[in-house]
């Protein structure tokens, strides 16, 4: 396996030399397996974690445990609510799930007020976390909030395509309702009327989307 510093130097090109070396010194390298749960509603955070491999999806937990997407997390990605929720010392209010085997590089909260200072890169690139995750939240909250069931779905496809960097989605209808926090009836209704305007394909636990779909 690769260091921690060649995977920070691939990953987070904008690290300045001495930042790598004391994340490398102070950051420790976790692996996680498919499915397996990185953060979980109620827990303290000690930790934040730098994404270096896989990807990790956040989402929230409701009180009969439907769940609701919130963002992804992609290798060169940080997790933006382990620091707020870290550096208040406050429990976390999300789930986070490896939806392929994944790792990342824990970096000790108590740290993160030092770099901050000491290293330019490393404030700027907490401000941009900070910055690209509230504006994917206020994506998650306009689609809720002004559009139509069938344009969250359109939405939620597009933004699987862009993040997976393939056209070629292996899910199920549940998966998405889930997500979505509907039910799997009305997102097998609305799919079907999209593969019937073809702009999907569907197959079993998979769904391909269709060039002219991509740029709509």
């Amino acid at each position: 396996m690769a260091s921690i510093q060649s995977m920070i130097e691939q990953r987070f090109p904008s690290f300045e030399p001495e930042l790598v070396k004391e994340l490398e010194t102070i950051g420790t390298l976790r692996t996680f397996e498919e499915g397996e749960e990185l953060m979980r509603t109620g827990q303290y955070f000690r930790s934040t974690m730098l994404i270096v491999d896989g990807l990790v999806k956040l989402y929230r937990e409701g009180d009969e445990g439907n769940e609701f997407f919130v963002y992804f997390l992609e290798p060169g990605n940080a997790c933006a609510l382990s620091m707020v929720c870290a550096s208040q010392q406050k429990t976390s209010e999300v789930m986070a799930k490896a939806m392929q085997s994944s790792a990342a590089i824990m970096i000790p909260i108590d740290k993160m007020d030092e770099l901050m200072l000491k290293y330019k890169s490393w404030y700027y690139f907490v401000v941009e976390t900070y910055r690209s995750r509230f504006g994917e939240l206020l994506q998650v909250i306009d689609a809720i909030a002004f559009k139509a069931m069938d344009e969250r779905l359109e939405f939620y496809l597009k933004k699987q395509v862009q993040t997976l960097q393939t056209t070629t989605i292996r899910t199920t209808h549940q998966e998405i309702a889930d997500d979505l926090s509907t039910s799997r009836e009305v997102i097998s209704r609305l799919l079907k009327k999209m593969e019937q305007r073809n702009m999907i394909a569907l197959h079993r636990h998979q769904i391909d989307i269709a060039p002219m779909f991509e740029t709509l």
